[in-house]
């Protein structure tokens, strides 16, 4: 990873992305936990918004609870998007605030390409942790890694 990034440079490459994790942090659902996550796909495919957010979404049963990054994922495929440019990822900590092992496996099977940019950020500072899939998950598991390009969620 590369923990030098700043949020002012995100900024510059990817207008809008910091502000929109944001937004969708804002609309997290956390009554249990207190901790609240967003996330925001870009996208420069024509075919709608830029951005796809996603928050976390908590339910009385944990296992039914939803993190930020699978929220916006689903919701992108469920749109039929193209490929995504960049993944921010906020949370109001003191340091960035990395995937869970489950997002992190689902991210690894999307970037079909690897060319995701991944930015964790968080709200108490200008820290910005910026990765790539492999880095997020290096060794992952896949069922056909030489199949894997047929399996693209991305129209």
């Amino acid at each position: 990873m590369k923990p030098n990034t700043t949020r002012a440079a995100v900024e510059q490459a990817y207008p809008g992305l910091v502000a929109a994790a944001e937004a969708a942090m804002a609309r997290a659902h956390a009554p249990h936990s207190h901790f609240r996550v967003g996330a925001v796909l870009l996208f420069d495919d024509g075919r709608g918004e830029r951005f796809v957010p996603g928050c976390n979404v908590e339910s009385d049963v944990y296992g039914l609870t939803i993190c930020a990054e699978r929220n916006a994922l689903f919701s992108a495929v469920a749109q039929g998007r193209g490929y995504p440019l960049a993944l921010a990822v906020i949370a109001d900590t003191d340091e960035p605030v990395a995937p869970c092992g489950a997002c992190r496996q689902w991210l690894h099977e999307c970037d079909v390409e690897r060319r995701l940019r991944v930015f964790l950020l968080t709200r108490r500072s200008d820290a910005v942790r910026e990765c790539g899939t492999d880095d997020l998950l290096p060794e992952a598991f896949a069922l056909d890694a030489q199949a894997r390009a047929a399996r693209n969620p991305w129209r």
